[in-house]
């Protein structure tokens, strides 16, 4: 089995670093169950030590059935952001309509292009987001996706750093590796989700 190159962590569940299916060598994906505990938020990001070839990142997608109603015959597949130098994580906020899938499960694309290109859509989705409606697919928090608040890239570095305080003093030792408890991510996430609830501005203010 090849070495993983991204994780994933939907809110409230475990990290998922190996890929259901691999295409090709530079598209994977990863199908995620939504029962029995389904989740709105799921976290993408590099995972460490991996180095994505030069002038390439990781396109995101949301992967659909394809709707032989009207003839489709393959998979339908949306946009939703990407990872990469400079951007190492991101989050994503899914809508009702993708939670409740058909089969209980959603499935999520990661597909390794051109940097140039995925950048490009990263600014055409985010100008598309500035008018649409709520409830829509997002990257970061509605309550702080408004104009001149920080940037995705500054809230994804202050959400990992806000982990990273939070986990480190579970860290231990398996043999030579340094591990953390699942079950403390999942009473961070807890903790995290609750004072976005309380105090959603926290995040701006870099506490």
């Amino acid at each position: 089995m090849s070495q993983p190159l991204f994780g994933l962590v939907p809110a409230g569940l475990p990290v998922i670093t190996q890929p259901t299916e691999t295409p090709s060598q530079t598209s994977f994906i990863y199908s995620i169950s939504t029962t029995p505990k389904s989740f709105s938020h799921v976290v993408i990001f590099l995972l460490p030590g991996v180095v994505l070839p030069s002038n390439t990142a990781a396109a995101i997608y949301l992967v659909t059935p394809p709707d032989r109603s009207q003839g489709q015959e393959v998979p339908n597949s949306k946009f939703l952001g990407g990872v990469g130098p400079g951007k190492e994580s991101a989050i994503f906020k899914l809508n009702e309509s993708s939670l409740s899938a058909p089969g209980g499960r959603i499935n999520l694309g990661v597909s390794i292009e051109d940097a140039g290109s995925v950048a490009s859509r990263i600014t055409e989705l985010q100008a598309a987001k500035s008018t649409a409606a709520p409830g829509s697919l997002a990257l970061v928090p509605a309550a702080v996706a408004a104009a001149g608040q920080p940037s995705t890239l500054v809230l994804a570095q202050r959400i990992i750093k806000n982990a990273f305080n939070f986990l480190s003093s579970f860290s231990g030792q398996a043999g030579q590796v340094e591990v953390v408890p699942m079950k403390a991510f999942e009473d961070w996430w807890k903790k995290f989700e609750s004072r976005v609830r309380s105090d959603p501005g926290f995040l701006e203010r870099d506490d």
